[in-house]
């Protein structure tokens, strides 16, 4: 589909639109997402006071994504595959600041160091590299860094007719916050809806030494998706109550 077109529906979204320009295209395509359902007290302890973690039905929730990050690039410039496509993996929570309702990652990762490397220098989102290897039936991922590891063999069912509640609540966000030392950044996106395929997970064994007490192997729910062609804003930077309180000290 055509920018003008994704930039013109607008229903679905929770808030208007920016009224600024947008500064980057990007494509989130074969997206398998594993959620699940964790504990307040651990969650907090990983998110910045600053924002406010959002709950369904009481509940928070993480979320991991494995998907094939494409054709991102600048506005008025083309993608370069070499840099534009890769592997992307990225563990998220989900939050609320200034009436908005977002994510916050707790961690991402690419599949291509020179990539990481790019996107965490123009975004400060905390990008680094894995080694990850995917196949329409598989994806897999080793970081010797942090002793990650994720394997998934998988097959893709039919399409959700109709999503849920809590399927909109996972999948629907148009807003990244992310925590920059002295400041929380915000990133406004826009998307069209996510289309969502049920998955049968044949094998998932998935290892993160820092979030051990967060996911595991049995996720709360799963989703597949053939992906959303992403329209992205600048960061806007709200500087911490804290760093500000400190300074005047």
């Amino acid at each position: 589909m055509k920018i003008k077109e994704i930039l013109n529906t607008t229903n679905h979204r929770p808030w208007k639109m920016p009224t600024s320009g947008w500064k980057f295209y990007q494509e989130w395509n074969n997206a398998i997402f594993l959620h699940y359902q964790v504990d307040f007290k651990e969650l907090k302890k990983l998110v910045p006071e600053e924002l406010e973690i959002d709950l369904y039905e009481g509940k928070p929730w993480v979320s991991v994504v494995a998907f094939t990050m494409e054709k991102i690039r600048p506005k008025n410039l083309p993608a370069f595959s070499p840099i534009s496509d890769f592997e992307e993996i990225n563990i998220r929570t989900y939050v609320k600041s200034n009436n908005k309702s977002g994510v916050y990652f707790l961690s991402i990762e690419g599949g291509k160091s020179l990539s990481c490397k790019i996107a965490k220098a123009i975004s400060e989102l905390p990008y680094r590299p894995s080694k990850i290897k995917r196949t329409d039936k598989t994806y897999q991922s080793t970081n010797s860094e942090f002793n990650d590891q994720l394997e998934i063999e998988f097959t893709v069912g039919k399409s959700l007719q109709e999503k849920t509640e809590l399927d909109k609540w996972l999948t629907e966000r148009y807003a990244l916050f992310q925590d920059a030392g002295d400041s929380i950044n915000e990133f406004e996106i826009h998307h069209l809806e996510w289309p969502v395929d049920k998955i049968v997970l044949k094998k998932l064994d998935i290892n993160y030494p820092r979030f051990k007490k967060l996911i595991n192997n049995t996720p709360s729910k799963v989703h597949y998706s053939k992906g959303v062609q992403v329209i992205a804003w600048g960061k806007n930077k709200k500087e911490k109550k804290s760093y500000n309180n400190d300074n005047l000290k």
